[in-house]
């Protein structure tokens, strides 16, 4: 899972497929743990669907964009 966090930490808007590539995990190992990052409230699914999910690491998008609010 500390490979998987890394790899969400890097690019923290991603899919399981684009999570196992940058982190060199099967798919199978990868997409359990963007499960278990889920349930920890790590991460958060944002498509609702069952292929093609995309995952936001939420915190970490809102620490980047912090500041970037229109005046």
């Amino acid at each position: 899972m500390r490979l998987a966090y890394a790899a969400l930490c890097r690019r923290p808007l991603t899919s399981t497929k684009l999570l196992k590539e940058r982190s060199g995990l099967s798919f199978p190992t990868a997409s359990k743990a963007i499960e278990a990052l889920v349930d920890l409230g790590i991460a958060r699914e944002i498509t609702g669907g069952r292929r093609n999910r995309l995952f936001a690491y939420d915190t970490y998008l809102a620490i980047l964009s912090e500041g970037t609010e229109p005046l």
